[in-house]
């Protein structure tokens, strides 16, 4: 039954990435980063990332793709896929090698998150956006160090129960060459996008994160939302994610520092709160794993 579901599962999670690989190159109006995370997420989710690309990203028609994306619930979904797309390729990264360490499940997981952080803050946030931070590197870290860690931690609040949980059920599928692992770290990948949605529904309706923006020159000229990584220049150092004054409601609010402080520390309970959940289910251990033999 499970080589079955996997075989169903990997079909139509190639027909959906040829799809979007395909439209992202041909239809695409949004910059390179936003298409990049979908082709990722659509690689980890399959036909569940495709659904929500038609859903909240896909331009349905020339000039159409303002006037479409411009919802809450689509502009939170495009925001969660730059979080996603980094957190979950550092997860799996870290995941296909972590088996060659010998270590319990617990290391495993710190490794997982540790890889994910790492790889969701300082490549596919502050790296890839750093144009819309001046072209400063260290000041988009800073500027998006908040809405990534609360987002990495939601994300992870659900596939770490999902990673650890189907790794008891499914002997082997810690095995990078085996499909069992690429079929769980799929499975993860989709609990880990729902469990994060709330945080980046709030971040961007907040004021605090942007979601999905039309490239200047791509689709029909100032609707709304547009992507600032062609602006920099003429927006200037104060105006992230607008175009002089329009569309004000994508300038970015700021937080308090203790409100910060506040919030991370409820992500990370959030988190300890999934470990001590799955914990009852399947034992996190930390040291070294039993020798085989």
């Amino acid at each position: 039954m499970l080589q079955g579901a996997m075989i169903v599962w990997f079909s139509l999670t190639a027909a959906s990435l040829a799809f979007v690989i395909w439209d992202s190159l041909f239809n695409g109006v949004t910059s390179w980063v936003q298409r990049l995370a979908w082709i990722l997420v659509v690689a980890y989710t399959g036909p569940v990332g495709c659904f929500l690309y038609l859903m909240t990203c896909r331009r349905p028609f020339p000039g159409g793709h303002d006037q479409f994306t411009n919802k809450p619930w689509k502009q939170a979904i495009n925001s969660e896929m730059h979080c996603l797309a980094g957190d979950a390729t550092g997860i799996v990264i870290a995941a296909a090698i972590v088996p060659m360490l010998g270590l319990t499940n617990g290391w495993d997981s710190t490794f997982e998150y540790a890889a994910g952080f790492l790889c969701g803050l300082f490549v596919f946030q502050a790296l890839m956006m750093r144009a819309m931070f001046d072209g400063d590197y260290w000041k988009a870290v800073r500027k998006t160090f908040f809405a990534e860690t609360v987002s990495m931690n939601c994300v992870m609040a659900g596939m770490l129960p999902t990673m650890i949980l189907l790794s008891g059920l499914w002997p082997g599928s810690e095995n990078p060459l085996s499909a069992e692992f690429w079929f769980r770290m799929n499975l993860a990948s989709v609990v880990g996008l729902v469990t994060a949605y709330p945080v980046n529904y709030w971040l961007v309706t907040a004021h605090l994160k942007h979601g999905c923006m039309t490239m200047p020159g791509k689709d029909t000229p100032a609707l709304g939302h547009r992507s600032p990584e062609m602006q920099m220049e003429a927006m200037g150092p104060h105006t992230h994610g607008t175009s002089h004054g329009a569309h004000r409601a994508m300038e970015m609010a700021k937080l308090s520092l203790p409100i910060q402080v506040l919030l991370i520390a409820a992500s990370f309970a959030l988190l300890l709160l999934a470990a001590l959940v799955t914990d009852a289910f399947i034992p996190i251990r930390f040291g070294f794993a039993p020798a085989m033999g």
